[in-house]
Parts: structure tokens; C-alpha cells; sequence
């Protein structure tokens, strides 16, 4: 049977895929792919130790008559410097990510246009997250705001600003002393969150340059009543289209080289594992 983190996740699950598949019947576009990254030097706060991680990842985004779905789930498998609950194995963790956006364009027949942003959306969604560590987090987040859509030549460039409530649970006992919580309601925040996939050619070469930035605002105290710092997340990856060089297949596989830069890690400062610098090898399979 599953635990109640899990059923979460699966819940949450179900109901992005139920709401992007409620859409794709009238899907002007849509691109699905299952993604694989490796790195070894991940971190993780309170552990002084590099994490080496496999991820898979599976990714759908469509547009529909009003706007667009996306969609995202990790799967995230440590090595034993991250050890899951009780074991010398591994920690498993499960992230995902649905955004709904609006587009004003599409809901008024006309973009809210200026400057440099051909129009604007109206975008919410949720993260929901579980791993099987001590500390066994059970991240629950709500996010809703504007997106500006920039005017690119090609792909796309996306800035939010988001208003976040974020739940969360902490596993280990001393959050359950007097005075702290192993259930845990962090004070509302701002997000600013910019996104891009930018297609382009370096001579022959088909490319693309795409990822995220996220900043997370001070959310309050954590469980332990030390309050939290500004965090920063920044997620990017310059891919090759390999399988338009081998086969003429466009848009099918591609392999690159990522980077992942976080700073204030969840929140956290002060103490180990808070910053990560991470290459990665990054694969993706769209289909």
C-alpha cells in the first residue's frame, strides 16, 4: 500500500494528467518526452558529502484554443551519500511540476502587447514532492501570477512573478519537540520565475539552449524557528539534435551537457550542503 506522501504524488499526478489530457482534445501542439540526467555532485542541506544522482524525467507541454499545459515529473536516485530511511541504499525521490497558463491573446482576441512582450498570461499550478529520507519531506506549493511572453525569433521566453504558499513535513524528531512541527506551514512568498527553450544553429549544428531561473523570497521560520533566506535556482542545459544528424529525425533525440546552480537550498543557510554547483549529461527522447 502506498504512504500517504506517495498517494499524494499520485494524486496530484492523476489530476495534471487528467487536466492536460482534458485539453489535448483540442491540442493545437503538443511535445512529450522522457529525459535522463546524471551528475555527481549534487548536494543536500545538513550533508557535507557530493550526491551523485540518475534522473528520469518525463515532460509534456501542449497549447490549447486559451492557452497552454506543462507538465513535469522527476525521479530522482541518490547514491548512498544520500541515504534513503533506515538503509545504506540510496534515497528515491518523486518531483512534480504543473503550470496552467491563460494567454490573454487567446481568451480577448487580442494580446496584451508593449515593448518587448508580445502578451501576457495568467498562470497557476502546484509542486508536489516526497522522498524517502529521515527527513522525509512532503513538499505541497501553490502558485499563481501574470507571465510576461517575451517576443523572441524563436522558442520562447517566459517571465512570472508568482505568489506561493508552500507545506511541507519534516520526519526527524526534533521537529516534533515543543515548540516545532513535523507538519509545517511556510509564510506566504514571491517567486520570480524565468523560463526559456531557444532553439538555434551553430553552423550545421541544430541546438537549443533551455532551462530555468527561480528566485524563492524569504518564506519564514523553517521547523526549527530559524528563519529562512532567499533562495535561487537556476536549471539550464545547451542540447545538440542528434537525431536530425544521424537519421533526419528532427526533434527526436537530444544530448547535451546541464548545469544546475542553487544557492540557499530550500531555504537554508548556514550550514552544509545549502549551495550546489552541478554539471550533468542531460538525454532527452521526444516523441
Amino acid at each position: 500500500m502506498l504512504d500517504t506522501p506517495s498517494r499524494g504524488l499520485v494524486i496530484g499526478s492523476a489530476l495534471a494528467t487528467a487536466l492536460a489530457a482534458g485539453t489535448a482534445q483540442a491540442a493545437t501542439w503538443s511535445d512529450t518526452f522522457i529525459g535522463y540526467r546524471y551528475g555527481s555532485q549534487f548536494t543536500e542541506p545538513n550533508n557535507p558529502d557530493k550526491v551523485e544522482k540518475h534522473i528520469l524525467q518525463f515532460t509534456h507541454v501542449s497549447g490549447y484554443s486559451l492557452g497552454q499545459n506543462f507538465f513535469n515529473l522527476d525521479l530522482l536516485q541518490s547514491d548512498s551519500a544520500d541515504p534513503a530511511r533506515g538503509s545504506d541504499s540510496g534515497a528515491t525521490e518523486a518531483y512534480l511540476v504543473y503550470r496552467h497558463q491563460l494567454h490573454a491573446g487567446k481568451l480577448f482576441d487580442a494580446p496584451i502587447a508593449f515593448g518587448p512582450v508580445r502578451d501576457m498570461a495568467l498562470t497557476a499550478g502546484f509542486d508536489l514532492n516526497t522522498k524517502n529520507t529521515e527527513f522525509a519531506p512532503r513538499k505541497r506549493q501553490l502558485v499563481v501570477g501574470p507571465t510576461f511572453k517575451f517576443d523572441v525569433p524563436r522558442g520562447f521566453l517566459d517571465l512570472s512573478l508568482f505568489f506561493s504558499r508552500e507545506w511541507n513535513h519534516c520526519g526527524l524528531d526534533p521537529c516534533g519537540l515543543p515548540g516545532n512541527r513535523n507538519s509545517h506551514t511556510f509564510d506566504p512568498y514571491y517567486q520570480i520565475n524565468l523560463a526559456w527553450g531557444l532553439p538555434f544553429e551553430a553552423g550545421a549544428l541544430p541546438m537549443k539552449f533551455q532551462g530555468f531561473y527561480n528566485y524563492n523570497a524569504e518564506k519564514g521560520d523553517d521547523y526549527f524557528g530559524v528563519s529562512t533566506k532567499a533562495e535561487q535556482l537556476v536549471r539550464t542545459s545547451l542540447m545538440l539534435d542528434v537525431g536530425q544528424l544521424a537519421w533526419g529525425g528532427d526533434n527526436t533525440l537530444w544530448a547535451g551537457v546541464g548545469y544546475e546552480y542553487w544557492r540557499n537550498k530550500f531555504g537554508n543557510h548556514d550550514k552544509p550542503g545549502v549551495d550546489t554547483d552541478a554539471l550533468t549529461l542531460n538525454l532527452e527522447w521526444h516523441f
